[in-house]
């Protein structure tokens, strides 16, 4: 009995019929051009036609096109494809839907358009998020002013949407909440930076961001646990190590030494050599309760100098932001404890350390 080949055969059927088999695709099918018959065939499918390349027959039309489908107007003006038509995720910073007139006014504006454009703006239905776009607009400036990531400007922001969702922080000025705002997404980012570079980029009083900042880390941590609790709740999943916020630790010289060191454009070895003073500092007396800039500019000004690259007070003071007389006053606690601080590691390459390069200090 002759049957379809690699199709097997019902030994049960009777004569003459043939058991039913599931579909299968025939690959000995191919489609060809019906008016020059060339194989291999020389089809090409313009965009939901099939024609053939060889004659010109339009073979089929109406193709359905099971490909993403990235045709935008650009394409049509000769600009190339722009693979963007999907349009990028939505983001939880995004305030309102963005589809809003607004009147444009200028010094020669009639007064009729003045009035229309106040007028609108009293029945903007976006007067709510006014403030929040302020903020926002506001840590834009700061944040590019003082070179910040783009991950802290948007963790700024997501706290302050936070505190404007929750009404909280009422009575308090907008420039502090976002200065303790900026200070908090700087040190969850392992990029603290102290109360006086934050005082210096935004104007507002070291206390006024000190007690922002307190109660801040206090609401955002209770807002988190919160939130876990309610997904823990709905059956939710979590990492609560990822998931929980992290209490902000105190800034270290140490961390201060490599933003310093690079402000310097010294070398990454003054660098390491000072990071391990700094490490060290907790030993010293004299220098365990100082303020960290004081002692991250006394530990450059050492290491610059112990490697040959020294480099004077009142340059590692510009950006340390303390006075040189500071700087060599906390400088003297490390002269006085180098026998504890320079191992051989720092005398060897590619250091080359030498003790004779530190300034002398008199007792």
């Amino acid at each position: 009995m002759s049957g379809i080949p690699g199709v097997p055969i019902d030994e049960n059927a009777k004569p003459g019929e043939q058991a039913p088999q599931p579909y299968r695709e025939n690959l000995s099918v191919i489609v060809t051009c019906p008016d020059c018959k060339e194989y291999p065939p020389n089809l090409v499918n313009e965009g939901a036609t099939l024609v053939c390349a060889s004659c010109g027959m339009v073979l089929e039309d109406r193709v359905v096109s099971m490909e993403s489908e990235w045709r935008t107007f650009n394409s049509d003006e000769g600009k190339g494809d722009d693979p963007s038509r999907v349009g990028e995720a939505e983001s939880e910073l995004q305030l309102g839907d963005h589809l809003e007139t607004r009147i444009s006014t200028s010094q020669s504006s009639s007064k009729a358009s003045r009035m229309l454009a106040a007028a609108q703006n009293k029945q903007s239905s976006e007067k709510t998020n006014k403030s929040l776009a302020s903020a926002f607009r506001q840590v834009e400036f700061w944040g590019e002013k003082a070179a910040l990531q783009k991950n802290i400007r948007d963790n700024a922001k997501r706290y302050l949407k936070q505190v404007d969702d929750a009404k909280a922080f009422k009575g308090k000025q907008q420039d502090a909440v976002v200065a303790g705002c900026i200070f908090i997404a700087c040190r969850q980012a392992q990029a603290a930076r102290s109360f006086n570079e934050i005082h210096q980029l935004t104007q507002v009083p070291k206390k006024e961001i000190g007690r922002v900042y307190k109660h801040l880390e206090k609401f955002l941590r209770n807002a988190d646990d919160v939130k876990l609790k309610r997904i823990e709740a709905e059956g939710g999943i979590f990492d609560s190590a990822a998931a929980a916020y992290r209490n902000t630790k105190s800034t270290n010289a140490s961390d201060l030494c490599a933003r310093f060191v690079n402000m310097l454009n010294l070398p990454v070895k003054v660098e390491a050599f000072a990071r391990d003073i700094a490490n060290k500092i907790v030993s010293i007396n004299e220098l365990a309760g100082r303020s960290p800039l004081s002692n991250a500019g006394a530990c450059i000004y050492f290491a610059s100098h112990f490697v040959g690259l020294g480099r004077s007070a009142k340059e590692i003071s510009q950006v340390a932001g303390v006075s040189d007389t500071t700087i060599k006053g906390a400088y003297k606690f490390l002269f006085n404890a180098q026998d504890t601080l320079i191992t051989e590691k720092f005398l060897k390459a590619p250091y080359n350390g030498d003790p004779k390069n530190l300034p002398q200090v008199q007792n």
